[in-house]
């Protein structure tokens, strides 16, 4: 759970650093969406790179979600007896969070990759043009709802996500490495998820074209 999360945890980073590529316009743009489809060539063929990336990422996401469902019922076989009122509610609800978080998220991953990658879902309609496609669909209302909703879940499972892989690793054996631990994932969750939801939200208010 941990490993799979941490690689999600750069993909995420690297991913939004890529979409504030959006204030430089749509050259700059489909300029770096391009270099992504070119990168590593000749060594990797044309797309090659993204294509080792998805399938990075497919396995990560398979490990994740074994992971999680391995954990969840390990915890309940044993755990025999509930817990006192206030730790159970408070485990309760952590728990509860992070797994329809993950499954809300899983959901947005579906219909982001329908959106962009394989362009079944075109709203604002479709384009060749990925600034085009990124513009078209979040100058609809509905649209940057979803991703709000999903940026808030992903800033969730981050937060709790980080301090509980830092535990598993055991990075959290003193006062101050759980103070850093919690601090980083708040720090990560808040740049990820703000970063993400600067562009779009510029986008739906007129200010990106």
């Amino acid at each position: 759970m941990a490993v799979t999360g941490a690689i999600f945890v750069g993909y995420v980073l690297l991913h939004m650093y890529g979409n504030l590529m959006a204030f430089g316009g749509a050259d700059v743009y489909n300029t770096y969406a391009h270099h992504l489809r070119t990168f590593l060539m000749p060594m990797l063929p044309y797309q090659g790179f993204l294509w080792v990336l998805r399938l990075v990422l497919v396995l990560a996401l398979v490990g994740h979600v074994f992971a999680a469902f391995t954990l969840w019922n390990r915890a309940q076989k044993a755990r025999t007896t509930r817990y006192a009122v206030k730790k159970a509610v408070a485990a309760t609800l952590s728990a509860k969070w992070m797994r329809w978080g993950g499954v809300a998220l899983l959901a947005f991953v579906v219909f982001h990759l329908l959106e962009f990658t394989t362009r079944t879902i075109t709203p604002g309609g479709d384009s060749d043009s990925p600034f085009t496609r990124l513009t078209n669909g979040f100058s609809l209302w509905w649209v940057f709802l979803i991703y709000l909703v999903a940026m808030f879940a992903l800033a969730m499972h981050l937060h709790h996500g980080i301090w509980s892989a830092a535990q598993t690793l055991g990075w959290t054996s003193s006062a101050l490495s759980r103070r850093v631990a919690k601090t980083l994932g708040l720090t990560i969750a808040l740049v990820v998820s703000v970063g993400f939801i600067v562009p779009p939200f510029l986008i739906l208010v007129g200010v990106i074209k």
